[in-house]
């Protein structure tokens, strides 16, 4: 009965039907509080004026309705369409807090900022081509060609088809983009639309369990959280935030987000016992130049050896790499990159496909963070079964950045709704892990 109820779904009351974050009160009780508050201060402190004894702009408000975990895109997407498709205007408060305010170790701006339709699952499909469509405003339609070899070399005369039986051509809808300009307009974006943003590290929650019996007797713990701590740049300190809901959007480390609400934390083969199996895994992304390599016309180009390339630029440079198998797993502890990575493993598969690279030299390079679900390499979308009021947007080993804005809305909608509307995304939810059902991803890179 507990393996039937989770595929279907566990149901919830939406936020939208029922906004609290406080226990016992609602959001505009506890507004209407804190202003009589200031008013009973007001009148006993000299110059009748509310002047706070220092500045706490920097600090998290103490309350949030929603406090989403991680200010890289897919946080940042949530926040957008929770606040677009929000009843009422400034009905949901909303909070972003991310450790790295600088964004220099985010893998949204350390990506390639590539955007693809070709994958093997639908769902993932879909998700491109609602996010190429958010991004760019052109027209849906997944719109491929497959072409033989010949084909292949007529269109491109600068690649070697040597090995290759078919190609699969994308007519649109794929390409690439600015990571850091995207991350940048889709923050002044929410803030303008009301989102407030702490810079600060999530070290705590504070929740409240129920235990259940289900049809078939087995029992569960459900938890709820109540209050998320968060400790201040530089500071031992932290301040507490209640809130209603908790979005997981904290990238390669939502694994350990995910365990701090004790999640994973029961017996082995339990629901309550299931980790949320992502985890950090690091990427190297080369820049080479080579003046007789291919031209302006160069598509987004993946090899069957999953090495890819795409021009950067006007000058002649190119950004590529490739994954490493699991046994050449480098360290994820830091973001040094192994420049023979590059000469052993990527640039040999290069050169083979598209002669000219014979003869590239690298300029630079750098390491950023997939989010690697080790379970099936795709999204976790949706809530958890047992941390009731915890939701996920995260897993996407790689293709997380290019399908944001589509996962962003999918995830207000379960907050608000109780349900996907726009893209049915159930086989992305958490409980496929305990159910052991992989909807595995042929198309990595």
């Amino acid at each position: 009965m507990l393996r039937r109820a989770l595929r279907l779904g566990v149901g919830r009351c939406p936020l939208g039907r029922g906004l609290g974050t406080r226990r016992g009160g609602s959001t505009l009780d506890w507004d209407g509080k804190v202003s009589d508050i200031k008013k009973k201060i007001q009148s006993v402190l000299p110059g009748g004026a509310w002047n706070p004894l220092y500045d706490t702009s920097h600090l998290p408000p103490e309350h949030s309705d929603v406090v989403i975990v991680g200010g890289g895109v897919l946080g940042l997407s949530v926040a957008y369409w929770l606040k677009r498709l929000e009843k009422r205007r400034g009905a949901i408060q909303v909070l972003v807090v991310d450790r790295d305010y600088t964004y220099s170790q985010a893998s949204t701006v350390l990506s390639v900022g590539g955007i693809r339709q070709q994958f093997s699952l639908p769902e993932n499909i879909q998700l491109s081509l609602f996010s190429v469509d958010f991004l760019r405003n052109i027209n849906e339609g997944a719109k491929v060609c497959l072409m033989s070899p010949e084909q292949l070399r007529n269109k491109f005369p600068w690649i070697n088809t040597e090995g290759v039986a078919l190609a699969s051509y994308g007519l649109e809808n794929e390409g690439w983009f600015d990571p850091w300009c995207l991350l940048q307009g889709l923050r002044r974006k929410v803030q303008s639309m009301g989102v407030r943003f702490c810079h600060g590290e999530v070290t705590r929650f504070i929740s409240s369990s129920d235990r259940m019996e289900t049809a078939s007797g087995e029992e569960v713990t459900l938890k709820r959280i109540h209050e998320v701590h968060v400790k201040m740049d530089r500071s031992l300190e932290y301040q507490p935030v209640e809130c209603a809901i908790v979005i997981n959007a904290a990238g390669a480390w939502s694994g350990q987000i995910a365990e701090l609400a004790g999640i994973g934390k029961g017996p082995p083969g339990t629901l309550q016992g299931t980790k949320l199996p992502v985890e950090p895994r690091k990427r190297y992304v080369y820049l080479w130049h080579c003046p007789q390599g291919p031209g302006l016309e160069t598509p987004f180009v993946t090899d069957t050896s999953g090495t890819y390339f795409r021009r950067e630029g006007l000058g002649n440079n190119y950004l590529g790499g490739c994954s490493p198998t699991e046994e050449e797993e480098p360290d994820p502890g830091n973001l040094e990159v192994d420049h023979d990575f590059f000469q052993d493993k990527v640039w040999p598969h290069l050169a083979q496909r598209v002669p000219a690279f014979e003869s590239l030299k690298v300029r630079s390079a750098w390491a950023g963070y997939y989010d690697y679900n080790t379970f099936d390499q795709n999204g976790v979308v949706g809530p958890h079964p047992l941390v009731v009021n915890m939701y996920f947007a995260t897993g996407f080993s790689g293709h997380g950045l290019q399908q944001a804005p589509a996962v962003g809305r999918a995830v207000a909608e379960m907050v608000l709704e109780g349900h996907f509307q726009t893209i049915n995304l159930n086989p992305f939810l958490f409980s496929r892990f305990y159910l052991g059902e992989k909807v595995e991803e042929r198309n990595i890179i």
